[in-house]
């Protein structure tokens, strides 16, 4: 480890997974702990604000999304000083363990979600999956879950071949169904790309009268990364915490797409897939005069010459 004390400012990428472990849990320990909870998850907590994000995240995550190899969640604390519990998982695992079962259970018992203001629960993928579920720990919480699975219990999505692996854990025990699980929480929102026929399948399953389900149009698959580099992240949870967010909110901070060039390239490709000449000259005419891209400039000369104009 380096001779500097460590700070949230520090850059934990390029340790080993010892050396990394040891680094989150110290930097921990001064306004919260870091907990082992069996073999391939832990808790870490730092108390600020009295808004808390419970986060949960995978280790492999952490060090692809973050250019220091930190917790997401680490973010919010800086922005804005919310405090934070990460639960993080090596691999993923649904967060489907007993240990990590036990410790909320804990946290129920100790009052823990009693001492913040506001509490919301965040995650992506099987992230958000686990934090619809174990969303119910903290009644009143809000959730943001994006691309969330309702759960792998072949008899419920057998339609999702994904991930076959998981179909022996078991899904119909404790913090089980993710939908049901929200029944307590004050709202939930659902991020998807309904044009991924499998999230939006999962996504149906959330429909609650306490669920907003957010379109992603033409996203695709990676919704997490994709906000992340539109810089829509930390207002996006914000907005979740404070109970503005909302269709009308969302489609306003989600005109950052018109900049982000792989949903403009998706957004092209699916127009050329449906052989909308039209719609794709007004397309790449738009991209072209607004940031260029030799892609959208050479498609335009393209469909010009196709209809006489080049």
């Amino acid at each position: 480890m380096a001779d500097e004390p460590l700070t949230l400012q520090s850059s934990l990428a390029g340790l080993s997974k010892r050396d990394w472990l040891a680094a989150v849990a110290e930097l921990c320990e001064e306004d919260g702990y870091f907990e082992p909870l069996g073999k391939r998850h832990f808790a870490a907590f730092i108390e600020r604000e009295p808004t808390l994000l419970v986060s949960f995240e995978t280790i492999q995550g952490m060090h692809a999304l973050s250019d220091r190899a930190q917790p997401l969640g680490w973010e919010m604390v800086e922005a804005r000083n919310w405090s934070h519990l990460c639960l993080a998982s090596d691999g993923d695992t649904w967060f489907r363990d007993k240990a990590v079962h036990g410790y909320f259970d804990r946290l129920i018992d100790d009052g823990f979600f009693d001492e913040f203001e506001t509490v919301l629960f965040y995650g992506a993928g099987p992230c958000g999956y686990a934090a619809a579920a174990y969303s119910v720990a903290s009644p009143g919480a809000r959730v943001l879950a994006i691309q969330p699975q309702a759960t792998l219990d072949p008899r419920v999505t057998e339609w999702d071949p994904r991930f076959t692996d998981m179909r022996m854990q078991d899904f119909t025990s404790r913090y089980g169904y993710a939908p049901d699980m929200l029944d307590a929480a004050d709202h939930a929102y659902v991020l998807y790309d309904p044009r991924e026929a499998l999230d939006a399948m999962h996504a149906a399953l959330f429909t609650r009268p306490n669920v907003t389900k957010l379109r992603m149009r033409f996203m695709g698959d990676a919704l997490q990364t994709d906000l992340l580099e539109m810089e829509q992240w930390v207002p996006l949870l914000g907005a979740a915490a404070d109970g503005s967010l909302d269709a009308a909110s969302f489609a306003t901070a989600y005109r950052a797409r018109r900049d982000y060039r792989p949903y403009l390239r998706n957004l092209l490709n699916a127009l050329d897939y449906d052989d909308r000449d039209g719609l794709m000259e007004m397309l790449c005419r738009n991209v072209a005069e607004r940031i260029g891209g030799r892609r959208f400039v050479n498609r335009l000369a393209q469909l010009e010459k196709a209809r006489g104009e080049g």
